[in-house]
């Protein structure tokens, strides 16, 4: 399954179920194969997700200061970042919320 997020706000999202399923769990949603977000859910939406971005960024950043203090390399980050995976999603979600629209999947 892919998650293809729609909006009348956006261009269409499409994420692979995997990643999907980890942003539903990141929302505290349950991952579907439906759904939508509302216009009033989205700010804190953004802000769950943005604090997710934080807080593997601060631990990849703990991390590294552990093993530099320790004199060890600490390996590099392979695949692609939280970052990076919830941006299109939150940017989506910022453009919808503005101009007041949903955000469905599934349908």
């Amino acid at each position: 399954m892919l998650y293809k997020f729609k909006s009348k706000a956006t261009g269409d999202v499409i994420m692979t179920t995997e990643v999907g399923d980890r942003l539903m769990k990141i929302l505290g949603r349950e991952p579907a194969a439906k759904g939508i977000f509302l216009p009033e859910q989205m700010p804190a939406a953004i802000a769950t997700l943005e604090q997710a971005v934080t807080d593997e960024e601060d631990g990849f950043r703990r991390a590294a200061e552990e093993a530099a203090a320790e004199g060890r390399k600490l390996p590099a980050i392979k695949g692609v970042t939280l970052r990076q995976r919830t941006w299109p999603l939150i940017d989506m979600m910022r453009r919808a919320q503005v101009a007041g629209e949903e955000i469905v999947w599934g349908v």
